[in-house]
This record gives C-alpha cells, sequence and structure tokens, in this order.
C-alpha cells in the first residue's frame, strides 16, 4: 500500500507542475455573516511563488488592473465596492510607473446585504492579469461562486432588492461586461478600443472569436497529443517492442494469482508506463521552461542540431547502424524487475522503456524536439499521447492473455515499418535545417530545392513500399501485402501533389512546413519575370512584395509613415521566417479573396520579424528593458516590441491600429478561421473610419 501513495504522489506531482505552467493563480472563496443580513464575501487568491496579480487601481498605460464583477440580482444588494489588502508598491522598469501588486496570497472582500429568505447562488467573476519577472500571461477570467443556504430569519425590503445594486460600480449590466473587459485588455497595451455599442452585433462577434487567441494553442495541444498517440501505435510495430507483448504478458500471467489480480497488475503496468514518459516530459519542461523552448524554436544552432540528431535517427532506422543503451542499465533495472509488489512493476515498466530505447529514441526524440517549439506543456502532452499507445496494448492483452492468439506473429514486416519511420524522420530532419537557413536568410534551401529533397525522399519510400528496393535488414519480399499496397499508394499520390509546388502551387495540405513561396527562385511563379518586374516599379518606397503579393513593410517607421500619407490603418504582423503557424495564415486565410482585398486595398501590413538575424546599426543598439543586455539584431528589437507593449511572445500576432499608434480592436492570434478574421480585419477598418 506504501508504494501505491508513492505512485500517486509522482502522479500529483506531475499534474501540479502542469498547473505551474498554465494556471499559476487559483481562487477561493468563504461567506461570514456580519449582522442585520449583512455578509462579508471573501475572494482568496492564492498565487505561485515568483508570481503576481495587481491592485484594482493601476495607471493608464500599465498592466490589466483586477476587476470583481458581481451580477444583478434581486437576492442581494453590494455595499461599497470590493476591499483589497496592502500589498506592494514598486517603480515598475517595464511598464516605467509605481504599480501595487499582490504575490502569494490575496484576500480580497465585498460586504453585501442580503434581500430574500431564499437559497441562492452569486457567480461573480475575476478578471486579472499575471506576471513574473521575465513575462506575462494574456489576461484572463475565472468565476467565483458564493452559496446562500435558506434563512429561517425573516429578510425586509425585498422588493427593493431589484434597484439597488445600481450603486456598485463593479456591478455592470450584462450587455456591458464584455466591453469593459475589452477596455481593461488595451489599458494594458496602451491602446483605446474605439469599437463601441454601435459596431454590427455580427462583427462584433465575430472579431472577439478572431482575437480570442484561446483556440489556437488548444488546438495545437490536441493535434501534437493525436500524432504522439500516432507516433506510439507506430512504436508498437518495431522489431524492438513487439516481440515484447507476449513475453510480457506472459510474465504477468505467472505472477497473477486471480484474475482480478491480473487485471489490476495489468492497469498498474500500464499507467506506470505512462507515468515514464509523461516525467520525462515534465522534466523537459522543468529544466528548460516554456520561455526557454519558445526561443528555441527560431535558434539557429538549435534547429541545425536538431537537423543533426534527426538525420542519425533517421540513418538507424535505415539500418545503418543500431542505438543502444550500456547493457548494465539494462542489467541493473532486469534485477530490481524481480521485487514483488507495485515497485516490481514498476521497474518492469523502466525495463521495457530502456529495452525498446532503440526503436523508440528516436521517436521520443522527434516528439521532444516537435513539443519544445510550441513550449508550455507541449512536452507533457506529447508524452502523455506516445505513452498512452504504447501502455494499452500492454495492458489489455496482459489483463485478457485469450486476446493473445488475435495478434500478428513477428516477422520481416516489423523492419518494414522502422524503415518507414527513418523515411519520416529523414524528411522531417530537413525542416529544421530550412529554419536555420531562414533565419540567416541564406537562401540555401529555398522552397524549390526543400520541395526538390522531399519529393526525392517520399519517392524513394514508395518504391520501397512497392518492392523495388531492399535496405540489409529486410525480407525477401515474395508478394505485396494490401496494407502495404495501399500505404505505397498514398505516398507516391503525396509526390504527385508536391510536383507542382515546383513551378508555383500553393500546397496547403503542407502549408508550413516548405518555405514560402516568396522564399523561392521564382517568388511570382515560374516564368514570370515581366509581371514581377511592374510589380516591383510600383512599390512605394522602403516596401516589397509579401505573401500573396501583398505590399508589405519590413521596418516599423517607414510603414507607419506611408499609412499617414495615405491615410490608412496599420496592420502588425508579429511574425517569424521559421513560424509554422504564421506560413499556414499567409498560405491558407490570406489568400481567400475578401481577406485579400482587405490587405490589400484597405490596410498598410508592416510584417516584423522576430528571428531577423540582421544587425541593428549601432544608433539603434540600445539596452533591453526585459534582459539588460544590449539588441544587437533586429528581430530582438521587434521582439522587444511585442513584449513590452503587448505582453506576449507568440507569433504569429497581428494588430490593427490607427496613425496614433492606437489599438483599433483587441489584437488577434493564430487563427484559421478565414470568417472570423475577415471580420476581425473589417472591425479594425470600420473603426478607423469613424
Amino acid at each position: 500500500m506504501k508504494k501505491l501513495f508513492l505512485f500517486i504522489a509522482i502522479l500529483f506531482a506531475v499534474s501540479n507542475l502542469t498547473a505551474q505552467i498554465y494556471d499559476p493563480v487559483s481562487f477561493t472563496t468563504s461567506v461570514k455573516e456580519i449582522g442585520e443580513n449583512k455578509y462579508t464575501l471573501s475572494i482568496i487568491a492564492k498565487i505561485d511563488k515568483s508570481w503576481h496579480i495587481y491592485s484594482q487601481n493601476v495607471p493608464s498605460g500599465g498592466p490589466a488592473p483586477t476587476n470583481f464583477t458581481f451580477p444583478k440580482s434581486k437576492n442581494y444588494k453590494t455595499i461599497g465596492s470590493v476591499a483589497e489588502p496592502e500589498g506592494h508598491e514598486v517603480d515598475d522598469p517595464v511598464f516605467n510607473m509605481r504599480i501595487k501588486y499582490f504575490a502569494e496570497k490575496a484576500v480580497f472582500t465585498q460586504t453585501i446585504e442580503r434581500k430574500t429568505a431564499d437559497a441562492f447562488t452569486i457567480n461573480a467573476s475575476v478578471f486579472f492579469m499575471v506576471c513574473n519577472d521575465n513575462s506575462c500571461l494574456p489576461p484572463g477570467e475565472k468565476e467565483v461562486k458564493f452559496t446562500f443556504k435558506k434563512s429561517d430569519t425573516p429578510v425586509k425590503n425585498e422588493d427593493t432588492a431589484s434597484t439597488a445594486t445600481e450603486e456598485k460600480n463593479t456591478d455592470l449590466p450584462a450587455k456591458d461586461e464584455s466591453t469593459t473587459k475589452q477596455d481593461t485588455i488595451n489599458n494594458t497595451t496602451n491602446s483605446v478600443n474605439t469599437a463601441g455599442k454601435d459596431t454590427p452585433e455580427i462583427l462584433n462577434n465575430s472579431a472577439k472569436k478572431a482575437s480570442s487567441g484561446k483556440t489556437a494553442p488548444e488546438e495545437s495541444l490536441w493535434t501534437l497529443f493525436f500524432f504522439s498517440f500516432l507516433g506510439g501505435l507506430a512504436a508498437l510495430f518495431t522489431p524492438c517492442v513487439f516481440p515484447m507483448i507476449p513475453m510480457t504478458v506472459s510474465f504477468f500471467t505467472k505472477q497473477s494469482k486471480n484474475k482480478a489480480a491480473g487485471i489490476r497488475n495489468a492497469m498498474m503496468y500500464g499507467i506506470f508506463i505512462i507515468v515514464i514518459y509523461v516525467i520525462l516530459g515534465s522534466l523537459v519542461t522543468a529544466i528548460f521552461g516554456a520561455d526557454a523552448l519558445n526561443a528555441l524554436a527560431t535558434n539557429v544552432v538549435f534547429n541545425v542540431f536538431f537537423f543533426l540528431l534527426l538525420l542519425v535517427f533517421a540513418l538507424s532506422f535505415l539500418g545503418a547502424f543500431e542505438i543502444v543503451l550500456p547493457s548494465s542499465w539494462l542489467t541493473k533495472i532486469d534485477q530490481k524487475s524481480e521485487i514483488g509488489g507495485a515497485l516490481g512493476i514498476f521497474f518492469m515498466a523502466l525495463a521495457l522503456a530502456v529495452v525498446s530505447f532503440s526503436c523508440t529514441g528516436p521517436i521520443v526524440g522527434t516528439l521532444l524536439v516537435q513539443a519544445a517549439s510550441q513550449a508550455g506543456i507541449a512536452p507533457i502532452v506529447g508524452m502523455l499521447g506516445f505513452s498512452l499507445a504504447i501502455a494499452l496494448p500492454f495492458a489489455l492483452f496482459a489483463a485478457f492473455p485469450g486476446w493473445m492468439n488475435s495478434l500478428p506473429k513477428s516477422g520481416g514486416w516489423l523492419n518494414s515499418v522502422k524503415v518507414v519511420l527513418g523515411f519520416l524522420e529523414l524528411a522531417l530532419a530537413f525542416k529544421f535545417l530550412s529554419n536555420a537557413d531562414l533565419v540567416l536568410q541564406l537562401h540555401l534551401l529555398e522552397r524549390e530545392v526543400f520541395l526538390a529533397i522531399w519529393i526525392a525522399i517520399f519517392s524513394v519510400l514508395a518504391l520501397y513500399l512497392f518492392g523495388k528496393i531492399q535496405l540489409s535488414h529486410d525480407s525477401p519480399v515474395t508478394h505485396i501485402s494490401v496494407g502495404r499496397l495501399s500505404l505505397g499508394i498514398i505516398v507516391l499520390t503525396f509526390v504527385v501533389y508536391m510536383i507542382p509546388g515546383l513551378w508555383g502551387a500553393p500546397l496547403q495540405y503542407i502549408s508550413g512546413f516548405p518555405p514560402a513561396k516568396q522564399y523561392s527562385e521564382s517568388p511570382n511563379g515560374f516564368g514570370n519575370v515581366v509581371g514581377q518586374s511592374t510589380e516591383k516599379t510600383a512599390l512605394p518606397e522602403g516596401a516589397e512584395s509579401g505573401p500573396n503579393g501583398i505590399t508589405t513593410f519590413h521596418n516599423y517607421d517607414e510603414g507607419l509613415a506611408y499609412a499617414k500619407k495615405v491615410n490608412k490603418p496599420v496592420i502588425i504582423d508579429f511574425t517569424g521566417y521559421a513560424c509554422v503557424n504564421c506560413r499556414k495564415m499567409e498560405e491558407r486565410v490570406w489568400p481567400d479573396p475578401k481577406v485579400l482585398a482587405v490587405l490589400n486595398n484597405d490596410v498598410v501590413l508592416i510584417s516584423l520579424y522576430v528571428d531577423d538575424k540582421r544587425p541593428l546599426p549601432e544608433n539603434e543598439q540600445v539596452v533591453s528593458k526585459i534582459t539588460g543586455k544590449v539588441l544587437k539584431y533586429t528581430g530582438q528589437k521587434w521582439s522587444e516590441l511585442q513584449i513590452l507593449k503587448y505582453k506576449t511572445n507568440a507569433q504569429p500576432y497581428y494588430v490593427l491600429m490607427d496613425h496614433n499608434e492606437k489599438d483599433l480592436n483587441k489584437p488577434s492570434a493564430y487563427n484559421p478561421d478565414i470568417n472570423a478574421y475577415y471580420n476581425w480585419l473589417q472591425e479594425g477598418v470600420w473603426n478607423f473610419k469613424k
């Protein structure tokens, strides 16, 4: 039982690590009666170490203040405003102002008068921003509840309760609540929200959806989980893992005294497999941190290193050599697995992870590389998906040994699976090399070259699947199975799909993987030299032809000056050369006719690449207010601007602003919804013209 408690403690530690990354603040409530139908409502904020939230009163242009909303109700009325604790006042170097904040714990109180003897619940809300010394999370909102039981004491003046709450400044009508929060967010970014109650409702709703920034991270994590799960399933069908299923089942069948014990041990075994891999993802996140992982995504050294790493993994899968751990490690772990109970089962799971490393290592490494580029809890999510796929069949077959008869026998097909994975690893490796080339703007791996490499890799894979070529560890192919033939046809179809991309086809299904169309030998399509020359002569000074032929500035001041000249609003596009989601927006959303019309005719686009490695002129090299180091590169300048003004370092990030650099609506993050993005653009343009 003690060992089981140890296992539960490990799970709790992992889940607690996740909470620290994504949710540094939690709220609890309490109610205290103070007499004469009056109550004190307490909202207790528990704030993780190194994080803090701000006072309700913050100077204009500072971070988002904490705000409490108590809805209208006939059941109670508020008395006075929300009282806050003493807190700490500091001269904030980032916002350049004196700000009051709260750390570790803060208790806010609101006095109310009860107007009914019936039971009721108050569903209030807290709107707040949480920051640490390095960064801020986007402003968020949480619901807090206060429950009142039925009272035996009669309550007077129930009929007057409906009008009583109007005296409280935070008791806003429901229809104004979103506008208040919008104004609060814009306060944070030194902006003025001109979208008011006269804005068409359908426009407001769609624009809010486009600018929420909530769906993209969640969708990315779900996508990572899905592909990690597929990676785990693929790992099952490798020579290092598949043959271990019957061996493991045999072990548990002998160890379990009855069917119930067998099912319990099998479930524990599966859970331990998940725990081992999730701890690996947790360690990656804890050691490097979200900010560091996000910065690595556009780091040249990081991308070159992982190109070489994945190249080694690919060669291993293709049969050039085997990646093995020291045999002494396996011997020690195998000896530990002979211990009975939960601890012995844990070491059995650990033995599986070590023995199968030569096959699972490259897949796990690839997943962690991909997760590192997404940052946050992505490594944990990736390992959860991968380990779940590994654990399920082991646990199920151990619990129900009779199912073993349905498994196919081991054979040469296992090596074929390993080879297919090797080709996929090889293709993915060139994506990292492409990232490094894009950041340095060397133009060595332009779109045509990248696509040619992928076409060659997947063409060879198709030939392999059709049995036309064999590698050293393959068994002789006497016939092709239906599954292998089907996969070969899919790969060949993919090759044919990519070929038109050499001549400028958009290839939207793989957008974000090859370099953008403008990063190629023929940015305007093969042979379109005349059209390209004509377009360049029409461009304003300092601009160039950007994605989809949109006139684009890369210098903030030049773009703003041109916007003033032509009297159009500005759209700031915080982007990156190695940003996959940026390319998806440019290749899937921007080409839509109605979106493209707005970007071409109604706004001035300024694209600021945060990973631009061009050296800054000496007169522009200033000391960073964030790191205290000198900003040497152009990208660092734009990254500093984004973090200081908008409190985020995620790309893509879009801001619509007027000539006074005031936001016209709430900024938008990655959102592939074309209609929502179009309505967000329309809202900003409409506000500019008011």
